[in-house]
């Protein structure tokens, strides 16, 4: 975060004062990238703030923990509590970001990281509105491919994994794009450098199995599920990188990201260079239930006042 966010910082069971949230440069996650984060978001209505899908976001969390034996030190019941007590003590009342981060402390220079290994959470809140500033984004293939399974893991939200996103964002950025698209080890589509990412072709619903190295995002099972009641057809499969100039339409799903139309790959135009009516009705529907609009949908959401 550039700026300061809420007053307050959740660190290992308190809330502490932005300023005095401070840990060691001997830090083990500062050195190794050992940490597991999570992000999620808080939208503001006239009568509350709800958080969309928090239970699941600290599932994922601890399941990301597991798979480099990371200690999570409180239960996700213990998390979702410290969530909200973070949010009413901090007095948000605004739209706003959430960062739940899990990583280990002062273990030492060596690798063997173990549920013994010393570890820390902390969850940070600041205001956040819009990710990308248009309602349609400008792409391109980029020349970094995916993290693999074989490698590192893309299921767990490693802090480590993002380097890759690192890198395709800054070819993406340097070249005048807005975002990057990364392709898997075989070379097919995986997902953007943040997002997972769906094709449209012939009113069908396309996006990349979890075996193209895509992370099994939340905003992304949200997408499928609204696709889904809108009545389209949804299908999970491998997408050649040619496909994406195929489409009908394109869009990317996530936490910051939303549901957000891409207008062009590698300047190939996609819908004429607009939003297109499906992405427009799976957008639309989103915005409904993140602000509890959709009663069907209001087990997804958590008010904090």
């Amino acid at each position: 975060m550039k700026t300061k966010g809420a007053d307050l910082i959740w660190f290992d069971g308190e809330c502490l004062k932005w300023e005095e949230a401070k840990i060691p440069v001997t830090t083990h996650a500062l050195h190794y990238g050992t940490a597991v984060f999570e992000g999620i978001r808080g939208y503001s209505t006239q009568n509350n703030l709800y958080v969309f899908r928090l239970r699941e976001h600290m599932e994922r969390l601890h399941r990301s923990a597991s798979v480099y034996s990371l200690l999570v030190k409180y239960s996700i019941d213990e998390l979702c509590d410290a969530t909200l007590d973070l949010l009413r003590k901090s007095n948000v009342r605004e739209s706003c970001y959430i960062r739940p981060l899990t990583f280990v402390g002062l273990h030492g220079i060596d690798l063997n990281i173990t549920k013994n290994s010393p570890t820390h959470v902390t969850i940070i809140v600041f205001p956040f509105a819009k990710y990308f500033k248009s309602e349609g984004i400008n792409t391109c293939i980029s020349s970094w491919r995916r993290i693999h399974d074989t490698s590192t893991p893309p299921m767990s939200k490693a802090a480590g994994n993002y380097l890759n996103s690192i890198l395709a964002t800054q070819e993406s950025k340097n070249n005048g794009y807005d975002e990057s698209i990364l392709l898997d080890r075989e070379g097919n589509v995986s997902e953007a450098a943040g997002e997972n990412i769906f094709l449209i072709r012939n009113n069908v619903v396309y996006t990349p199995h979890i075996g193209t190295s895509a992370l099994e995002g939340i905003t992304r099972d949200t997408a499928i599920t609204i696709a889904k009641k809108l009545g389209y057809e949804v299908v999970e499969r491998p997408i050649p990188r040619t496909e994406l100039y195929f489409a009908d339409e394109l869009f990317l799903t996530g936490t910051a990201a939303e549901i957000t139309a891409i207008v062009s790959v590698d300047h190939h135009s996609i819908c004429s260079g607009r939003e297109g009516p499906i992405t427009k009705q799976i957008r639309e529907t989103y915005s409904k239930i993140v602000t509890g609009q959709i009663e069907e949908y209001s087990r997804w959401l958590t008010p904090v006042w």
